[in-house]
């Protein structure tokens, strides 16, 4: 039973209040007037303060006689059936007038409020969406195709929103509170979130949600999207087939664990693949997958696991590759040297402007190891460990693409030395400020070809031709 018996009494009840916050005759034409369709939601957008002083309400009454217990228990369309059910039995106890639309608005939007992630729920299901900018309790902003855009989407107050974060970490078994302010977690699809609180959020609590996709995302993806040529992507599909160490590049959002996933597409099924991950976000489809996530202090500031202890570790696991989400630390050095310790085929990704400054992070965060180490030292080993950087960009446009792919061929003195292989060229930007362009070859052969022909691979060599347009 999803619902607690009413208890009986002999005191005869008094008469229902109305929820008059205006008088019934404005409240309907208010509700009525809210309630507009919003191309690519799941449902409508009601945000009205008389409107969600109601849900509310109900809500909070919903929760006084829900049998958590029986949830579980219940397929979707049963469960949310009954909370109508109740929901239409709450309405006509306060004395709301409501057409059918509105009640079935409402009855969604609590559902979403027990189950799910309130107001942001519409959101989280929206296809199109990608990124979810909550900045207060007042403002939410969403990306689509690359492009910020704010949407009439708020919450009652800040603890209506500080209740949705908690609800969301305590997932993933984290916390948030004045002593541990900022938090990481993932959504069950994978989907990451960044929630930062007062006293170190000035105006109220901030949260950022990049959305995963339910879908996996292929190189034909990308090819379709104009991120790189089918070319490339053949060339890609080799160097993963013949196990180079490859670091990919970009900023925020440039679509760097993109490219790692579908890039994994490639990697044999035969293999052992090892993830290390902040949060779990990757989405490989091999069948010996083994995912590795770090952990956070406890209340009492222990029981912290970082990315580097689970880089050595994964050392132990027997991997015939590791696959680390992004190196952010002194993980790199680990991740070094599994790349020069028999562990070919590895791949991570790293924030940086350039391929030439994604080497320089390296060196930096292996640094931060606390190594006495030359720098000379520190450059050999990235020398030898990785072989292909890949620079991925977001346009002012929103597109996302590889903008050059550079290959490592060694030493020169006390300098990494690479050379660019493919490049993006920008030709012209039009009135609403797409961006054309097309990818060239600059005419220099990369040495790992030679690996290519030594493991049977076999590429075009017309592919490296000087000045040639990639298709």
């Amino acid at each position: 039973m999803l619902f607690k018996p009413q208890k009986n009494t002999a005191e005869p009840q008094a008469a229902p209040t109305p929820l008059t916050v205006a008088p019934p005759s404005a409240q309907r034409e208010s509700l009525t007037d809210i309630v507009a369709e919003s191309e690519g939601m799941q449902h409508d957008l009601v945000l009205n303060d008389t409107y969600i002083a109601l849900k509310v309400l109900l809500h909070q009454k919903l929760l006084e006689n829900i049998n958590f217990s029986a949830i579980d228990k219940l397929e979707p369309s049963e469960l949310k059936l009954q909370i109508g059910e109740m929901v239409h039995e709450l309405l006509a106890e306060e004395q709301v007038p409501l057409n059918m639309k509105e009640r079935n608005q409402l009855v969604s939007d609590i559902i979403d409020e027990t189950l799910g992630l309130g107001p942001i729920e519409p959101l989280i299901k929206d296809p199109t969406v990608s990124d979810i900018l909550i900045n207060t309790d007042s403002q939410v902003y969403v990306e689509r195709k690359g492009v910020l855009e704010l949407t009439p989407v708020r919450f009652k107050d800040e603890k209506h929103l500080i209740r949705i974060i908690e609800k969301i970490v305590s997932t993933v078994g984290r916390r948030i509170d004045e002593s541990s302010p900022m938090v990481d977690a993932r959504l069950k699809d994978g989907s990451r979130v960044n929630a930062i609180i007062p006293p170190l959020a000035v105006d109220g609590p901030l949260v950022s949600i990049r959305k995963f996709g339910t879908m996996r995302p292929t190189m034909e993806n990308l090819i379709s999207a104009n991120s790189l040529t089918k070319e490339i992507a053949d060339l890609l599909r080799a160097v993963v087939s013949s196990r180079l160490n490859v670091l990919i590049s970009g900023g925020t959002g440039s679509g760097k664990t993109t490219m790692l996933n579908a890039m994994s597409c490639y990697i044999s099924e035969s293999e052992r693949v090892v993830t290390i991950e902040d949060a779990a976000e990757l989405q490989l489809q091999q069948p010996h997958v083994v995912r590795l996530e770090t952990r956070p202090p406890n209340i009492e500031g222990r029981g912290e696991v970082t990315q580097r202890e689970l880089v050595k570790n994964s050392l132990r696991m027997r991997p015939d590759r590791s696959i680390v989400g992004e190196v952010r630390g002194s993980e790199a050095f680990d991740m070094l040297q599994a790349m020069n310790t028999g562990h070919d085929g590895s791949m991570t990704t790293v924030h940086a402007n350039s391929c030439r400054d994604a080497v320089t992070r390296i060196e930096q965060m292996v640094a931060m190891a606390g190594f006495d180490i030359p720098i000379t030292s520190i450059r050999a080993q990235i020398a030898s460990a990785v072989d292909v950087v890949l620079q991925l960009e977001r346009s002012a446009d929103g597109a996302r693409r590889m903008v050059s792919l550079h290959e490592i061929t060694g030493m020169e003195g006390d300098v990494v030395s690479m050379q660019e292989v493919f490049v993006f060229r920008r030709l012209s930007t039009d009135s609403e400020g797409k961006i054309s362009g097309e990818f060239r070859c600059t005419g220099i052969r990369p040495k790992f070809a030679r690996e290519f022909e030594s493991r049977g691979i076999k590429v075009d060599e017309e592919m490296f031709a000087p000045d040639r347009l990639l298709e």
